[in-house]
């Protein structure tokens, strides 16, 4: 059963409350609606409640979506095979999870895009994302192709995810200066720990059952 949009109101005034509560701003955090397994419907609820970022883990069920639903800045929040890259490119107004050289230049043989380098700072063997001591390397490759803009991190399944999360910030300052420009976007946070993901730097969380309840992520 999809979430009606009473509850979907009030679970996003709950979550805008959590993020200043943990010490963020809200111009300052964008809240990425995770619309995996979600209906039609349910996008254009998240859109009517203001909420335009919208995250997909697949990339065909995110373009069937696209079709239906006008008006979403579309997330790819979800692994990007090498082979999905050509039916992802220039769908989405961010791809979060580049992970690899070999992905990075599958999709750029379909043109330059936003884009952020995944890492697993939890050092979780089920995690995908390039190792935190290759970031830099991958970070510098992607830059030449794409318009790279941060970093992406899932925190730790079990214990405090702070660590991990400020580890993906130290990655981050060190990648400016490597690359002597910004990355603005710390994608990091999820509905179980977006508040110490807020609280280590987060400029962007990804939210699905904190938002539309259990049936999502």
């Amino acid at each position: 059963m999809s979430p009606d949009r009473a509850a979907v109101a009030v679970a996003l005034a709950r979550v805008r409350s959590r993020i200043e509560s943990a010490g963020g701003r809200l111009a300052k955090v964008t809240v990425v609606a995770v619309t995996k397994g979600q209906p039609a419907e349910v996008c254009r609820l998240a859109l009517e409640l203001g909420l335009r970022d919208l995250g997909e883990n697949r990339v065909q069920e995110a373009v069937t979506k696209m079709d239906a639903v006008e008006g979403a800045r579309w997330h790819l929040v979800g692994h990007l095979q090498s082979n999905k890259a050509r039916p992802a490119a220039g769908r989405f107004a961010l791809v979060q999870s580049i992970d690899s050289e070999r992905v990075a230049e599958a999709l750029a043989r379909h043109g330059r895009q936003a884009v952020l380098v995944e890492v697993n700072v939890a050092r979780e063997p089920g995690k995908q994302g390039v190792a935190p001591e290759l970031a830099l390397e991958l970070a510098t490759q992607v830059a030449g192709m794409h318009d790279l803009r941060g970093f992406m991190a899932m925190g730790s399944r079990e214990g405090d995810p702070g660590p991990a999360f400020r580890e993906l910030g130290r990655i981050r300052d060190e990648g400016e200066q490597r690359l002597g420009r910004a990355l603005p976007v710390l994608s990091m946070g999820m509905s179980d720990d977006f508040e110490t993901a807020v609280a280590a730097g987060s400029t962007m969380v990804r939210l699905g059952r904190a938002l539309f309840g259990a049936s999502t992520l």
